[in-house]
């Protein structure tokens, strides 16, 4: 298999890793908490796993993991150190690699961020199963030059109106730009069972008839899971901890399994 991204750079060659890239159109969806806890997920099914931190200037999956790194993707990118020791195990039993925060250098594709980007990925994928690219929120030319370089894209989205309204413009440009046709869909913060699943045929439908026509093949959501609201989730958060490794038995930590099972290689 072979992909190509729409920038430029040259085509990401067949590899051992499955890369998915998991993005929102708005930010506060809970994407990064959704990337962690399915890392952990997969994980347990027995893949290797590695999370990048692909939000590269607002970097807080450290923060997520209550992690206080001494060697980032900065440090990699101006060759301070070796990849290798940016791979950061962590408990859940897969692996991290942590970008920056507040690097305005990283804000911007630049032809530097596109090769670096690049270079990594080749790199990191002969040593995992899965790759998990966290994404910055929103449809800048840093998220959409690395979303073209996952194999599968995982939009997360909640009820409310205005994320919604993100995620549908993120799956517009994805279809246009990237020539994306089948795109994962994962819904946060449900208040009754079964909304996740209404949300994404009403999502369909807004795909349907304002994005599909005039393709020569549609754009389809594969609703992959939601998320139900559990108390659990904040007290985790803000104790820094993995979901699945806080509270297991939890609502929300059984959804996230559910979701994993779903994308599993």
């Amino acid at each position: 298999m072979m992909l190509t991204n729409p920038e430029g750079a040259q085509p990401v060659s067949t590899r051992r890793a499955r890369i998915t890239a998991v993005t929102s159109g708005k930010g506060g969806v809970g994407k990064t908490f959704v990337s962690a806890n399915l890392a952990a997920a997969l994980a347990r099914r027995g893949e290797r796993v590695l999370v990048l931190d692909a939000d590269l200037g607002l970097a807080n999956l450290d923060v997520v993991l209550n992690l206080s790194p001494k060697i980032t993707l900065h440090d990699v990118f101006v060759g301070k150190h070796v990849l290798q020791d940016a791979i950061l195990p962590v408990a859940g039993g897969f692996s991290v690699l942590l970008a920056g925060s507040g690097m305005v250098e990283y804000s911007r594709l630049t032809p530097e961020v596109r090769d670096q980007l690049l270079a990594t990925l080749e790199a990191v994928t002969p040593l995992f199963d899965r790759v998990l690219l966290d994404t910055g929120a929103g449809i800048s030319d840093v998220v959409l030059y690395t979303l073209s370089l996952a194999h599968d894209v995982l939009v997360v989205t909640t009820p409310e109106p205005t994320a919604l309204t993100d995620a549908y413009a993120t799956i517009k440009v994805l279809a246009a730009t990237q020539g994306r046709r089948a795109l994962w869909l994962a819904v946060n913060q449900t208040l009754r069972h079964g909304d996740g699943r209404t949300i994404a045929h009403q999502l369909q439908r807004v795909v349907d008839r304002f994005v599909n026509p005039g393709l020569e093949a549609p754009v389809r959501l594969d609703f992959v899971g939601e998320v139900p609201t559990d108390p659990h989730v904040r007290t985790a958060v803000q104790r820094r901890q993995l979901l699945l490794e806080l509270y297991p038995g939890t609502p929300a930590a059984a959804a996230v399994l559910a979701i994993a099972g779903r994308l599993a290689l």
